[in-house]
């Protein structure tokens, strides 16, 4: 172990022992086993906790093997069936282990409660950061023998301790009793995980094995489970990058369809202005042809009212309503009051001087007039002072 992981330890410990003392994990373990009671029966199998432990009991030359908390004996065997020198575990035990997945497995010695010295301490809570190293402190105020002697643990216990304080359990065995069975075991080229204490079907939970001496398991399921674990966070970033990038996407999109509306709005915003000037310069039209007078009708009345003696050489009329005549007739001073009357021309005058026409004998005249237009209802309302 590294300078580096020695450092990290008692902080790795101390957040352990915090999460072991939380309420979390007595509900977590609750809430799943609920959840995997709801499964069918060959598949919770497969959604089982990770380690799988297997109790190893001696009764003199006899060894019997169970599973945790399950009264029924696996495998019975003595040790002088071992004596083929193979370097194999003995049959029936090989037999009981062989459908267990050997990353789950863990093997534990159990060892018979009168062995076992089991002492309650009540430490301070500054101890539990380093909880192994106190007890060992306590080994010779709380028992008769000395550190060299004997193999130990402790475990927390969830009494109530007064405040500032916290219970432990101090647990204690000989390494003449503990020694002499791992020792047989290795014989059988058995080895275990623990040394631990027989608590009815089940293991009290402590291990007494010293720390150099626990196996080291492999693990290659959980490098799997974290290697698909990161791929599940990659997976999850780059599927969020993608719904960004879609969202980037549909917005560009959005406000290209936008422009493109905006466009076609500036269009029939400019073809309704048009449209309003077309009607407006229609309507003025109208409305200018409706009050204006027909030029045919000045020419109908001008003709019925000059006499059939006189004739036009020219007949004129102007945008502001200027008519010319142009002719000769034989007595044009009466042309005047022949017009006078005219609903549609009005201001009748001579421009310049009769003059004869040595060749017909009649008088050359040009007189020039108005056409009478009809007022509109806008300029009768304004010289009425109204509002059109």
């Amino acid at each position: 172990m590294s300078s580096a992981t020695q450092s990290l330890q008692p902080l790795v410990d101390g957040i352990r022992r915090s999460w072991r003392a939380s309420p979390l994990p007595a509900f977590l373990h609750w809430w799943a086993g609920e959840l995997r009671g709801l499964l069918p029966v060959h598949w919770r199998g497969f959604f089982s906790s990770g380690a799988d432990w297997y109790l190893l009991q001696a009764e003199a030359a006899t060894w019997s093997l169970r599973r945790n908390s399950h009264a029924e004996v696996l495998a019975s065997w003595h040790e002088a069936e071992q004596v083929d020198g193979s370097g194999k575990p003995p049959l029936a035990l090989r037999d009981a282990l062989q459908r267990v997945d050997r990353e789950d497995l863990r093997v534990a010695l159990l060892l018979s409660p009168a062995l076992v010295l089991r002492r309650s301490v009540s430490l301070p809570l500054a101890a539990r950061d380093n909880l192994f190293q106190v007890a060992g402190f306590e080994l010779d105020r709380q028992t008769p023998f000395t550190l060299a002697q004997v193999y130990y643990s402790v475990r927390e216990l969830p009494t109530a301790a007064p405040p500032g304080r916290f219970n432990a359990e101090l647990v204690v065995v000989t390494r003449d009793h503990v020694d002499p069975l791992l020792a047989r075991l290795q014989t059988q080229s058995v080895g275990v995980d623990a040394v631990d204490v027989a608590a009815g079907a089940s293991r009290l939970g402590v291990n007494l094995l010293p720390q150099e001496r626990v196996p080291r398991h492999a693990h290659p399921r959980r490098r799997l489970n974290l290697l698909l674990a990161a791929t599940c966070v990659l997976l999850l970033v780059f599927v969020f990058g993608e719904w960004l990038h879609n969202r980037q996407l549909a917005l560009q999109q959005m406000r290209t369809e936008v422009e493109a509306m905006r466009g076609e709005a500036q269009q029939v915003a400019a073809l309704r202005q048009q449209l309003q000037d077309n009607a407006g310069a229609a309507g003025f039209l109208a409305q200018r042809k409706k009050n204006s007078v027909a030029m045919l009708s000045v020419l109908e009345d001008a003709t019925a009212r000059l006499p059939d003696s006189a004739w036009l050489e020219r007949f004129s009329v102007d945008n502001t309503g200027q008519i010319g005549f142009q002719g000769q007739s034989q007595q044009a001073a009466k042309l005047l009051d022949a017009l006078k009357d005219s609903h549609l021309i009005t201001d009748a005058s001579f421009q310049g001087s009769i003059q004869p026409d040595p060749t017909t004998g009649k008088e050359r005249f040009y007189l020039t007039a108005r056409v009478n237009q009809p007022k509109s209802p806008v300029a009768d309302a304004a010289n009425a002072g109204g509002t059109p």
